[in-house]
């Protein structure tokens, strides 16, 4: 049992606090959502948010909200060029990502409707971050303890590293965060991520174990 799990009066207060805290957050901050959305429309065209399936709480799929920064279909357009082995990676200037897109991501604005994930109960503010289903399918058994916990729109990891972050590393910093974690804890990784805005851009890596699983997947498929 994880230091998550133990602490049970903790755990029913962050999931009091955290719904509240997003509602008002998202009405403090409507004025710039609005703005970005226009942007986003103006830049990039439809549509302006990108609804990705993830995997939630106990592995259950929900829809997750993010301003778009890519091109449609950017995943079989990253295949089409060839511009990575690693199905879910990025290259450095990635010529799918738009120009706003390139902005927002940068600063973490694209994470902004996550606010109505977490008023919705499905994400916390705090959290390993959501993975694809895809993703999630190929856990094993340590990597699936993650999924005690809501996702959140920040974490321990993303304070550590974005892009240029490994998905073997990302398991670690999680399963750290889900020994140690609690209130304060939450409350250090949220002034740290805004303490993190308008850092330089990350240079993305290519991720061994995306690309080992994406490759045993087409042997897989290859095989039935």
């Amino acid at each position: 049992m994880t230091g998550y799990e133990r602490r049970r009066f903790q755990r029913a207060v962050k999931a009091l606090v955290d719904p509240l805290a997003a509602a008002v957050l998202l009405v403090v901050l409507s004025p710039l959502v609005g703005a970005v959305a226009l942007w986003t429309f103006l830049d990039a065209g439809r549509p302006v948010l990108f609804v990705s399936p993830r995997a939630g709480r106990r592995g259950v799929t929900f829809r997750m909200l993010k301003f778009r920064t890519m091109i449609p279909d950017a995943i079989a357009e990253g295949r089409r060029l060839a511009l990575t082995p690693d199905p879910f990676g990025l290259v450095p200037d990635d010529p799918r990502i738009t120009r706003s897109g390139r902005f927002l991501r940068r600063t973490g604005l694209d994470e902004v409707p996550q606010l109505v994930n977490v008023i919705r109960g499905e994400m916390s503010l705090v959290g390993p971050r959501p993975d694809l289903v895809e993703q999630a399918e190929h856990y094993t058994e340590d990597e699936a303890r993650r999924l005690v916990a809501k996702p959140g729109i920040t974490g321990w990891s993303q304070v550590h590293g974005r892009e240029d972050q490994t998905w073997a590393d990302r398991f670690v910093y999680d399963a750290w965060y889900l020994e140690h974690w609690s209130l304060w804890l939450d409350a250090r990784i949220l002034l740290r991520t805004v303490g993190q805005l308008f850092r330089p851009e990350p240079v993305p890596v290519v991720d061994p174990l995306n690309v080992e699983r994406a490759q045993a997947g087409v042997r897989e498929k290859g095989e039935s």
